[in-house]
Formats: C-alpha cells, structure tokens, sequence
C-alpha cells in the first residue's frame, strides 16, 4: 500500500485528509511538528507528501525546499494562505499543487492519485533504447529522465521535467500556456495557467546561463513559449 505523509497541526483537518485518503487506498502518517516532519520527510519511505505552510517549529516553505534536494516525490501544499504570492512561492520550493483552504477532502485524494500516477509513469522506464534530445550544451535522457547542461546535472522537479522535455521534442513551435497546463497538467488538474511560467522561469534558473535573457525557452509575448533548437 502507497504511503502518505500529512504534515498539518490542525488535528480535525490531517484526520480527514487521512480518512479520505484510506477511502482512496492509500496508507497515511500524520506529523503536526515541522521539525520532527522535516526529518520523516526526507526517508524515503513516502509516495507523497501533504503539507501546511505554517507549523511550528519549521515552516512547509523549509520542509519542502529540503526535500527537493533529496527527493523528487509529488508535494501538494494544503494552506490557508491563498495570496498569488505564497502559492508562487510554495511552486518555487519545489511544490507540485496547491490547495487552499477550506477545500474538498475528495480533490485533494484525487490530486494525490494523479500525482503519483504521473510520477510512476515518469520513473516506470519501458526498456527502450536510450533517446537523448540534445541542443547546445542541453542534453535530456528521456529513459533515465535525467538532464544535464555542459555534461553537469541539473535536478529539476517531475512538472520541470514534463514541462522541459515536452517544449524540448517539439523545438521551434510556439505553444500557449494553456497549451502547455493542458499537455502537462491535464484536466484532472484543478489549478490554472498561472502555474506555467512559475514552472517556466524555475527551469530557466536551472538550465540557462541568464535567466533573464534565455537562449532555450522564449517567450513570445502575448502567444506563449518557444523552444529555440
């Protein structure tokens, strides 16, 4: 059974967010302390991990960066705080969803589901042959989904990588934001566009020499993305 780790100190809201999702099959530790949830985070021993942004001890913001550095496992953010600015924070840690609060308990398994789903789906590996997709100095292995810029390793989150090799195998066409958020995201996806050019300028930061002046991914102002091959 998949495991699910439930950082919320709001006791009646992490028991509903575990009764729902063992409706839904799935196993759940709950942890109200960020600090000790920090530490469970980061084992291994998690499909998924659910969290709240503000916790004593460690804040989600922390929980979700330090778990980005050793992890690629789905994170969906379940918070009060429903400003543009946190929920753009809370993707730039590493976050792959955001819910705000009140929400329904049923969206939230579903998102779980569907997250881990994608990410099977991207660790699965179908034995083919290995593909590279490689423009100057840009290599991305869509066997072993790992990237590399000048032959160094880039860690990139499962949306980057989607969102990446997606733009990558189709260089030179201009593709909308909601283009985009439909091929990567899907309609099981209740979020909105707003959630692609965070993920944009997060893969720049990661693979272009200057962010701000981008060799790979353009912008076409007013009609969407390009990848320049």
């Amino acid at each position: 059974m998949k495991k699910i780790l439930i950082i919320e100190d709001d006791q009646n809201i992490a028991e509903l967010e575990r009764d729902y999702l063992k409706l839904n099959g799935y196993d759940s530790d709950i942890e109200s302390d960020g600090a000790a949830a920090g530490r469970k985070a980061v084992t291994g021993e998690y499909n998924a991990i659910i969290v709240d942004l503000m916790l004593p001890g460690k804040s989600g913001f922390e929980i979700i960066r330090d778990v980005r550095k050793k992890l690629e496992i789905p994170i969906i953010v379940v918070s009060a705080r429903m400003e543009d600015i946190d929920k753009i924070r809370g993707l730039d840690c590493g976050a792959d969803d955001y819910l705000t609060k009140p929400f329904s308990p049923a969206e939230l398994a579903a998102r779980v589901k569907s997250h881990i789903s994608r990410y099977e789906r991207l660790q699965g590996g179908s034995g083919a042959a290995t593909d590279i997709i490689s423009h100057k100095g840009l290599e991305i292995n869509t066997s072993s989904h790992k990237v590399f810029v000048n032959n160094a390793e880039v860690q990139l989150t499962t949306k980057e990588y989607e969102l990446l090799c997606f733009l990558a195998s189709n260089p030179n066409i201009v593709f909308s934001k909601e283009h985009l958020f439909d091929a990567i995201w899907g309609s099981d996806y209740y979020g909105d566009t707003a959630t692609v050019p965070v993920h944009i300028q997060k893969i720049r930061k990661k693979i272009e020499k200057d962010s701000s002046s981008p060799e790979f991914i353009e912008t076409l102002w007013g009609t969407g993305y390009r990848f320049n091959a």
